[in-house]
């Protein structure tokens, strides 16, 4: 958790636009977990440096445009984009393949289900852009249903867990474990429909 620590630090003496730019630069890649950055957001909001609804919307804001540059970028500059030395190390050919295989099984379902695997948000929603297999709208409004769950629950467990700072180190760790079960339950929900339906044609 030193992470948020050194989050919160640095959150406290530059308010919204430091919380609004590491979100922004966790959508193009940067290694540091998003979820930690809400919830350092949600913390100083506690501390009275930020108001906590005012973060929600920062948080929002900040996760969908980053997300949204993201995918913008693989759908006007295509594969060409894939040749790009910083771009080539978080998208390999081998990885590239197996977001298309998703996508080719789950749809628009990935980007929702990108959301919550943190790694993985960038590859797929590069990958939704370059591959054109959703429409910009269709990303942006499955991405804010993932966003309209997701970013609340961190920033407001930072503000609400502030006063007990051991404490919400378990939660946080608890929430991300408990993201990932309701990720694989939704998951092999998905692959029951999908099998089923294969089935039946």
């Amino acid at each position: 958790m030193d992470f948020l620590n050194i989050l919160i630090n640095f959150f406290s003496n530059y308010g919204y636009f430091a919380v609004f730019g590491v979100l922004i630069l966790c959508g193009f890649g940067l290694p540091v977990p998003e979820d930690i950055s809400l919830v350092a957001g949600g913390v100083i909001s506690a501390l009275g440096n930020t108001n906590e609804h005012i973060m929600f919307g920062v948080g929002m804001a900040g996760v969908l445009i980053g997300d949204s540059v993201v995918f913008s970028a693989g759908y006007f500059f295509g594969e060409k984009i894939l040749q790009n030395k910083f771009i080539s190390k978080i998208i390999t050919p081998a990885r590239y393949e197996i977001v298309q295989e998703q996508f080719q099984k789950y749809g628009k379902w990935v980007v929702f289900m990108a959301r919550f695997m943190p790694g993985l948000r960038t590859p797929v929603f590069l990958t939704a852009g370059i591959s054109k297999r959703v429409s910009f709208l269709r990303f942006f409004v499955t991405d804010f249903l993932a966003a309209i769950i997701s970013v609340p629950i961190w920033v407001y467990l930072g503000y609400y867990g502030a006063s007990n700072f051991e404490q919400l180190k378990a939660w946080v760790v608890q929430g991300q474990i408990s993201f990932f079960i309701l990720l694989a339950i939704v998951i092999l929900v998905l692959a029951v429909k999908i099998y089923r339906s294969r089935k039946i044609a």
